[in-house]
This record gives C-alpha cells, structure tokens and sequence, in this order.
C-alpha cells in the first residue's frame, strides 16, 4: 500500500534551528508487517502493565539504535524495558541523542507514531490522571490507554505524580509545531520593549500600576492568529498551505518572487502553543522593572551622583542576567526532578490549553470546554472588578466590624484590614486574596503551614506583646510599614544626615532612636529564623541527593560541557554497570517521598531528551563574564564597595539559591534575602549607603531573578521548548528590556519637570525608589549594630537564628523513620519565611487565601476531583487576568482622565473613617514627652 507523500517538522537533533519543513519520500509498507507490530505491541503491554520500573535523571553517553529490534517480551526484559528508550516503539529513536536517521523499513511505524503524537497533543490533560474517584467520562479501556502511552512516550501509565500537574500539562510533545519563527522573535522583541518601558514609567509614579505578563499572554494570541491569517489571504497559485506552512510549488522569475520569499520566510508553521509560550517567557523576563533603575535613581536624585550611562547600563545588565546563570548551573536540581513542580508555571500551561485546545470531556457533570470557562470567568472577574476597584471600595477594605465602633482603638487593632490584624477574613476583591500569590495553586498542606504560623505568631503573640507594651510597641500602630521615633511620629531619616548624606552621630542622640512597630519586629524575627531554618530543612531532607547530583554536575564540568540530560540506555550506566535501583524511581500515581524530590523523573524528562541540551559552559561563561563586570563596576566606580563586598553578595545569592529554590518550587512562597543581605553589608561595611544598595541589588537581586529564569525553564520544560532556543530567548529579551528601560529612565530624569520630588507634576514622586533609599540610611547609615548589637533595643531578634536552625530539626528526627506522618508536612522555612509579607501584607490577606485554598485545593479536590483537575488552574489564571484588565481599564480609561474626580458616596467613605485607617496606637505619648529606654 502506498502512502502519499508528507510533511514532517525536523527535530532540533537534525540541526535545524527553524524547524521548517522537511520532505519525506513515499514510501511502501506491508500490511502483514502491521499487523505483526500491532501484535508486539499489544502483547508487550499486557506484560509491561504488571511491571514496576524505575529511571533517574542521571548522565549517561546517547543510547543507540536498534530499529529493527522487536519489543521485549521476557519477563528479564520486561522489568527493563522502562529505561530502553531507544528502543520503543513511537518516536522516540528518531530524536534520540544519536540524531540517525531511520530506516526506511521503520517509516511506516514512525508515521503511525507522528499521527498518534499529533493527535495525542489534543488529549484532554485530565486523562493523565487515571483512576481518580469522582472522575466522569474518563472510563476509556486501559489497555487502549496503554497502547496510546506506548506509542507516544514509550512509558505506560507513566505521568506526573502530581494531580495539579497531571491536570494542567500535556504529557505528549508535538513535534510538529514551528518554534524558532520570525513570528515568535518579532512578537517576543516587541512586548519585551513594551512591557518593560511601560513599567517602569510607572514605578516612578503613585498611584502606580504594573502591567503584568499575563496581559501579554492574552494580548499575544489574537495577534499571532491575526498573523496567519494576512499570511494565507493570497491569490498567488504557486502559494499553498501544507500544514498550516506557507510553501511555494515552484520558483517564480516574476517580479513578485522576492515578496513570496519574504511571505514563505514569514509564514513559517502555524500559530501555536510552544511560540505562545515562547513570547510568554520574553515578557516575564524582561517585564518587571530592574531593580537596578531604582538604585541609579537614588544615586542621581537623592544622592546627587550621576555616574553616566555606561555604568547605568553595565550595572543594570549584569545584575539581571547573574540570576540566569544561577538558574542554568542549578537546572538538575530545581527543573529536571518531578517534585520541583512550580505551581505558578501549572497557571500558565493551563491558560495555554484553554486557548489553543479544543477538547472538552465531561467533569462532574460540567460540560463547558476550559476555553469557553476561561473566557466567561476571565470577562466575569473584569467587570466584577468596577465594584471593589471604583464604585465601592468598602467591598475591598471589608472590615465590617470597626465600622460599628470607627474609634475603638483594640477593635481597630484585632478587625482593621488598613492597619489592623484582620481577624475577621471577609473581602470581596480577588486582588486582596491572591495579594501573596493565588491560593487556587499553592498546595493545600503548604497553605496549613504558613497559616499555622499566622495563628500562632501574628494572631497571638503580636497582640500579646503589643499590649504588654514590649520594646515599647504600644506607642506606635500594631502594623505599620513606617517606623516611628521616640514621640510617636513617623522617623525623619533628613534629620540624622549632614550635607554629604552621611550619617550624624550627633543628630542622631539629639532626635531618637529608631522604633519599629511590633508586627515588624516579628517580620524581621521569622525572617532571621526563615534563613538558618532554610538551610537546616534542606540539609536535613535533601542533603544527600544536591551532593550525589552537584558530583555528577561536577563530572559533567570535567567532560568539558558534554550535556548531561540523555537516557540511559537499557538501564545501564554509561560506565557499564546497571543502574543503582536505591537511586532511581519512576513516578507513578503516587508522589515520591519527601526524601525522593530530587531523585524522581517524569514523562517530561523523557520527552525533553529529544532535543539538545544546553552545555553547562555556557552557564560558566555567562556567570563569569557577568561577574566580571559587577567586579569593574565596584572597582571603578565611586561605589565605596571593594571587590571582595560584590563577592561576598554573590556568595549569599549562589548558597542560598539552591534552599531557596527548592521551597518555591514546592510551596509556590518565596524566602526573600533583601533584609539579610542589607544586615550583612551594614555589618561589613558601615556607613556606607550606597555601598548597602549595590551590595543588596547583587545578593537579592541575583537570587529573585534567578528564580524568574528557573521557573520559566521549567516552563518550557513542561511545554517541550528546546533548551538552547530558550537560552537565546531569556537572554535577548533579558538584555533588551534592560536597554530599553535605561533610555526610558534617562528620558525620564532629563525631560519630567520635578521627577522625585513632592513637587513633581502627574504623581511622578519616585514612591518605591524612595522608600529604598530609606531603608539604605537606616541599614547603610545607623547600622545594625544599633539595631541589634550588644545593649541595642531589639538585641533580643538575634536569637531567632538560632531558633530558625533547631525548629527543622526536631520536625526531621521524628518524622524521618515514619512515612507517614504528618509532621513530613510540616515545612519550617515556608512556616518563618511567608509571614515575611506582614507587613504590608495583613491577617486578612492570609485568612482569607488559607480558606479559598482549603475550599478548592482540599476540599473541591477531594470531592469533585474531575471539575478541580479540568477547570482550578483554568480558573486561577481567569481571576488573575480579568484582575488585571480591569486595573488597567479602571486606571487608564477613568481614574487618569479623571472622570471619577469628586466622586464620593458611602460606600467609598466609610472604611476611611476611624481608627483603622488611621493607624491609631494603643497608648498616646503625652504633649512634648517621649517614650523609650533611659539610656543609649
């Protein structure tokens, strides 16, 4: 039987960077031949659905090929055929490492593996959870399911062991689809220059307003489809669509051939997921301002030194791509296991499913496709938002209780949402219940843990200490973002300053101390115990595995940038010797053990291994290079930090990244080094503000942005992108959006009549640059030896070190031997390190998101688990866009023009009256008294 001639997509492995189309000859095939493989196939499943098989992520040399071989059938073959990823049937050998070609005799099979691939991509995610209760219409025959993991992944039943991730991310790879397109760079370059510009235009305004990545995820896709569709409006006869690819039958000598080249170069594949994920990735990098613009803002503005352009750019650049290295040199750890599952990522792949799939299978007798849930919700939470967000902000700030007693100042302290402990969790605005993160994707038990520690520490210990009046807290609010001097009133950092902006110790006795409110003394506590207890938790769980991977990472290094991410071949090591089955294991259905997070593999690593890795060299080399120029940056500049301050920064950054990384990625909370970073600096070099920005800018900075990349990486990960073209993309999106917001800044500072001052025009007052540039003085300035050195007031903080590093322990030791208890749930840094929020953040912005994630993540998943796998992360994605729409809408289209000037009614009033808002304290200084220890 012949076949027609088609067209397939050349894999990364082939060489070719565009993915274009790649001519396959006709060829011939038996059906006896068929036959005989569908028998193979099916016989092998019946025996390999019995079968337990275990993998790792490890190195190994490139598997080799053996197209002619049959399916195993042995029972000695059965238990390895796991790892014998050359040799299954689908596509798997034709993108192994090795890049042959395949015969001509296994064409036929790999066609019959291209279209099942090709219509497997289509599959409702919601069937890679087999067997869960409560599903409806998921009842298809499982050794049909088998068949089709064969075909398509060569691992039966083998997927996440995740739910959240099993019900967002598609566990086949369409290789099919254009990646490395004009369409996705043009796309990507542009929202980059956009997004990156308009927000930082409006970090130096207040109100200000960000514009997020989300909008660019939905603003993108009618733009790419908008894009097909002028490409294939053409008269031309020797212009045709073949999968959905602009294609030219002949060569044209009329005068229009160059515009048909350009429309063929153009139109390369169809719009689809893998470059909508691409453009997604572009703006998350480069959309949120640098960190960088605000320190070259307080250089120029409050400091009064301007440094020029070519160390605003060099500063700038190097502290936005160090992290990248980070996230590159520590992949194996944060991106390749199966337990470092990234919830935020499963919002993103679940956005990408509800706008480019189609399918729809009954949920819970919900028949509604996610693309058609996604859109009325996301179009439901825009215009819902007018409400809370304009016409009555009281449905926001829903501190009901105080509004019966406006002056009581307890009933304040305890119900208060402005600056109050919120103890009664009601709001009606989406925005303050995702204000830590969107409770629909943070796990149910990591939400026990850090509302555990909100009960325990801020419910209860703050109002004890607040009205026993300790360290003096009574006289200031009982939350506050402020600190406050010895009457009561907000600090005057100008009056401890000489000319030069260095600090007066005369002053300083002469005005006060500093005194912080006592919901920011417990901040600074648990994030002093967040640290020691970040590092205690991931010796104790984790230890073993980061060594056994960075000695493997290590050998890597030694081969001179070999990638490291190919299989294993027929479970035996590179070196000969089988596979350890104590370091390996294959997920299932069943999530791996705590200790087992860095050791399990999934589908997605397997898929990922079609296409070339990114050498661990060029990581080296952009770290090193990077940090280079941090070091010339110090050096040569009047920065008052030596080169071993900017070493010591980036040693904070590469030792903590790691612990870091690992609570992200399995809680979705981030333990921030912003506050360690400035101690240590103020500790090593006093005195020195500016210093204590660039040092803190290199520590924390690095840390969050690595971050950023490794969560994308992870993204592409479970999107299937190839490594190198996401390489190139972080990094050309991370460098001009760079370029970008420097030239707006200069723009900026030179052309804004009274930028960053109280005089500006338009509300261009510098608000966060400023509030940085206090927190230098106090940590640069005063110090932390005044803050907590020996006879200081809030000496006592110090002792959370220690209690941060003993808390993990006591938690590992009973629970280590014991599988299932319960204590394993109890993680220490997420229980210190998320209460960091508060303040800004209050009791209401974590009651409120414990209750929405236990109703969804808890109790919706446990009771209709087909509805909670097919439409949560559908539904979180929707409430964050349409939040975002409708500030943006509000803002531009009526706060800015002004049309709601004057508009004022009880609904908009009547949470700004009273106690609350105003922040009153418990005790009142008297008129012309102070408040404080005797004694310096």
């Amino acid at each position: 039987m012949s076949r027609a001639p088609l067209l397939v997509r050349s894999s990364p492995a082939q060489g070719t960077g565009s993915y274009g189309g790649l001519p396959v000859l006709s060829l011939s095939s038996s059906p006896d031949d068929s036959a005989s493989d569908d028998h193979h196939v099916t016989a092998h499943i019946l025996q390999r659905s019995r079968a337990k098989g275990k993998s790792k992520l490890r190195q190994s040399e490139p598997a080799p090929l053996n197209e002619g071989e049959p399916l195993p059938t042995s029972s000695r073959r059965r238990r390895r055929s796991t790892r014998d990823d050359g040799n299954e049937a689908g596509l798997e050998p034709r993108f192994n490492a090795s890049s042959v070609a395949p015969s001509a005799a296994s064409a036929p099979r790999i066609f019959e593996s291209l279209h099942s691939s090709s219509t497997s991509s289509h599959i409702d995610e919601a069937t890679g959870d087999e067997g869960d209760e409560g599903d409806e219409g998921d009842e298809d025959d499982s050794d049909s399911d088998d068949l089709h993991d064969i075909k398509s992944n060569g691992h039966p039943n083998d997927d996440s062991p995740y739910a959240q991730v099993r019900a967002s991310v598609n566990t086949t790879d369409d290789i099919t689809l254009s990646i490395n397109t004009p369409r996705m760079w043009i796309l990507s370059i542009l929202f980059a220059i956009l997004g990156s510009s308009t927000n930082l235009f409006f970090s130096l305004r207040y109100p200000s307003v960000s514009i997020t990545p989300v909008i660019a995820l939905l603003l993108v896709h009618p733009l790419g489809l908008l894009w097909d569709q002028i490409l294939k409006r053409s008269d031309d006869p020797h212009e045709t669509f073949v999968n959905g690819s602009l294609h030219v039958e002949q060569r044209s000598q009329s005068r229009d051939a160059w515009r048909r080249r350009l429309r063929l170069w153009m139109a390369q594949g169809r719009w689809n997921e893998k470059e909508h994920c691409c453009v997604y990735i572009s703006s998350n990098v480069s959309f949120g301002f640098a960190f960088a613009t605000d320190v070259i803002v307080e250089q120029t503005k409050f400091y009064h030194q301007d440094l020029g352009v070519v160390y605003q750019i060099l500063l700038t650049l190097s502290t936005q791509i160090l992290g990248y290295a980070l996230a590159g040199l520590t992949r194996q750890y944060l991106v390749r296991p199966s337990g470092m599952i990234w919830p935020m990522t499963l919002v993103s792949t679940a956005m990408f499913t509800a706008l480019h799939k189609e399918q729809n299978k009954p949920a819970n007798g919900w028949m509604i496709s996610r693309s058609r849930f996604f859109v009325i919700v996301f179009l439901g939470s825009a215009a819902f938002y007018f409400l809370p967000g304009l016409l009555m902000p009281a449905l926001s700030y829903f501190s009901v209780i105080t509004w019966f007693a406006p002056d009581n100042v307890v009933v304040a302290n305890l119900f208060g949402i402005s600056s109050g402990l919120g103890l009664f969790p009601m709001t009606f605005d989406w925005g303050q219940i995702a204000y830590i993160g969107s409770p629909l994707v943070t796990p149910f038990w990591a939400a026990l843990n850090i509302f555990g520690g909100l009960l325990v520490v801020m419910w209860i210990m703050a109002p004890l200490m607040y009205y026993a009046n300790v360290m003096y807290s009574a006289y200031m609010p009982i939350l506050s973002v402020a600190v406050f001097d010895n009457k009561g009133k907000m600090y005057e950092v100008s009056k401890i300053l000489t000319d030069d902006f260095l600090f007066d110790h005369d002053a300083y006795e002469n005005y006060s101390r500093v005194f912080l409110p006592i919901t920011y003394v417990l901040s600074y506590a648990l994030q002093f115990a967040a640290l020691t207890a970040l590092i205690s938790h991931t010796a104790l769980w984790h230890g073993k595995a980061i060594l056994r991977q960075w000695r493997g990472s290590w050998a890597e290094i030694r081969r001179k940038g070999i990638p490291d991410y190919e299989p294993v071949a027929n479970g035996v090591e590179s070196n000969g010797r089988p596979a350890s089955p104590r370091a390996t294991r294959l997920s299932t259905s069943s999530e791996p053990d705590l200790e087992d997070l860095l050791n399990a593999e999934d589908v997605h690593n397997r898929l990922m291994r079609r296409y070339d890795d990114v050498p661990i060299v060029w990581y080296i080399l952009t770290g090193l290079s990077m940090a280079a120029i941090g070091i010339f940056v110090v050096e040569y500049y009047p920065i008052h930090l030596p080169w071993y301050g900017l070493l010591l920064a980036l040693g904070i950054a590469a030792l903590l990244f790691v612990p870091i990384g690992i609570v992200m990625a399995i809680t979705n909370q981030q333990s921030s080094l912003y506050l360690i970073c400035q101690l240590i600096c103020g500790v090593a070099f006093p005195g020195r503000p500016v210093a204590n920005m660039v040092f803190t800018t290199y520590g924390y900075i690095t840390s969050t942005q690595g971050l950023k990349f490794a969560s994308d990486l992870k993204l592409g990960h479970y999107m299937k992108i190839p490594p190198k073209i996401l390489f190139n993309l972080q990094l050309s999106a991370t460098i001009i959006s760079s370029l970008t917001q420097i030239g707006v800044l200069n723009w900026m500072l030179a052309f804004i009549p009274g930028i960053c001052t109280s005089e500006a025009i338009n509300g261009f007052i510098c608000p966060i640059a400023r509030v940085h540039f206090n927190g230098s003085i106090l940590w640069g300035v005063v110090g932390p030896k005044r803050f907590f050195g020996p006879g200081a007031l809030y000496r006592p903080l110090v002792w959370a070190f220690l209690v941060g590093a003993v808390a993990p322990v006591g938690v590992w030791y009973f629970a280590r031997r014991n599988r299932k208890s319960l204590l394993r749930k109890v993680n220490m840094p997420v229980v210190f390190g998320s209460l960091s929020w508060i303040p800004p953040a209050t009791g209401l912005n974590f009651s409120v998101w414990a209750i929405v994630c236990y109703i969804f993540n808890y109790q919706i998943r446990r009771r209709r688990h087909a509805w909670w796998k097919k439409y949560n992360m559908t539904l979180s994605a929707a409430l964050d866009s349409g939040l975002a729409v409708g500030v943006v809408v509000i803002f531009f289209g009526i706060v800015f023009p002004g049309w709601m000037d004057g508009f004022k009614w009880w609904g908009t009033e009547v949470y700004k009256q009273g106690c609350d808002w105003h922040a009153c304290s418990y005790r009142t200084v008297p008129e012309g008294g102070r408040f404080g220890p005797p004694k310096w």
